[in-house]
């Protein structure tokens, strides 16, 4: 199939960052169509999907034995295929209006570091929810246009976007990744942190959106100039029954320095390995945070702080991935220039 006839004027395009914490959909002319959480409930006896997104979402930890909700990705990559297909065609029906003959083409980012049993995962999965056709564009690279990164030119840009499930660290020249980096440390394993450190100093069970919810609130990667606390409520281990606490933003940070520490680290391996030249780009333009987790509070700082180039987020730090991947909708030359096989 000719790339340059693949998106017709009439048809229902669709751009999708398929995240391991939100899927986000963009139409084709239209813009961003879906924002929901990537989960998925379903009736274990009848094999019916109960719910999808935000719905699904509040099922966590709160479902009877028959109904499970699950997160069918996992850093970044597919870890539950049918989940994942049931939950894309649920999506794609919803911005499609349920239309069941409408069958898009769609592009969905994947991180930098998957394999290419992985890529065929997400190309499978895609299919098998009615796309006529798939194309798979790296997530540094679309959140790169997203943001407004002149990444055509001969200079550097470097962009790093904190997911869910992955951190994409990415130097970019001349529409290509000169150098691109994926670690599987990113929100979740923050929100992991998190419950393993309330579990172990106040020997209190504390569930996944609480914990996420505490990173949101309280949670950063360098001292904030106002201290903040938060009441949290979960089941005491030793007697058993519901409890409530109050942590400090200070003791939330430490629970997140590891994760912290690994993605500065992998910012530091990126400019190391970055060609002088483009280094030297880099010390004027600095790096663009996007992703959700880039808006975890002073990370900014912290990396300011330790690796000495500006540091500024992507202006909706979020939808960057998903706008990027929306632009190369229009964008047929650029399209070519950037998918990957």
């Amino acid at each position: 199939m000719v790339l340059g006839s693949v998106f017709g004027i009439f048809s229902h395009d669709l751009a999708i960052d398929l995240g391991t914490s939100y899927t986000l959909i963009y139409v084709r002319g239209k813009g961003i169509a879906l924002f929901e959480p990537s989960v998925l409930a379903f009736n274990r006896m009848t094999n019916k999907v109960e719910a999808v997104g935000s719905k699904a979402k509040e099922m966590l930890g709160r479902t009877p034995g028959n109904i499970v909700a699950v997160k069918p990705l996992s850093d970044g990559v597919i870890a539950d295929f049918d989940a994942t297909e049931k939950m894309l065609e649920c999506f794609i029906k919803k911005v499609c209006n349920r239309r069941v003959l409408v069958r898009p083409r769609i592009i969905i980012c994947v991180p930098s570091g998957v394999t290419q049993v992985e890529k065929r995962a997400v190309k499978e999965s895609a299919l098998r929810a009615k796309a006529t056709a798939v194309y798979l564009v790296e997530e540094p690279m679309a959140a790169a246009i997203g943001a407004g990164l002149p990444i055509t030119e001969p200079s550097g840009n470097m962009i790093v976007d904190i997911g869910g499930g992955t951190t994409e660290v990415a130097v970019i020249s001349m529409a290509g990744i000169v150098f691109g980096q994926s670690i599987r440390i990113a929100g979740n394993e923050m929100d992991n942190a998190i419950i393993q450190h309330v579990k172990r100093k106040y020997n209190l069970l504390i569930g996944e959106r609480t914990a996420e919810r505490v990173k949101n609130e309280i949670g950063s990667a360098y001292p904030l100039e106002k201290k903040l606390t938060m009441e949290i409520k979960g089941r005491d281990l030793v007697e058993g029954v519901p409890k409530t606490i109050t942590i400090t933003d200070a003791e939330v940070r430490e629970a997140l320095e590891v994760s912290v520490s690994a993605i500065v680290d992998a910012v530091k391996i990126a400019l190391e390995k970055t060609p002088p030249e483009l280094a030297a780009d880099l010390v004027d333009k600095g790096l663009i945070l996007t992703g959700g987790c880039s808006q975890l509070h002073n990370i900014d700082k912290r990396l300011r702080e330790e690796i000495g180039i500006p540091v500024s987020l992507a202006e909706d730090p979020m939808t960057a991935v998903v706008m990027g991947t929306g632009k190369l909708l229009e964008n047929i030359e650029l399209l070519r220039k950037v998918s990957i096989e």
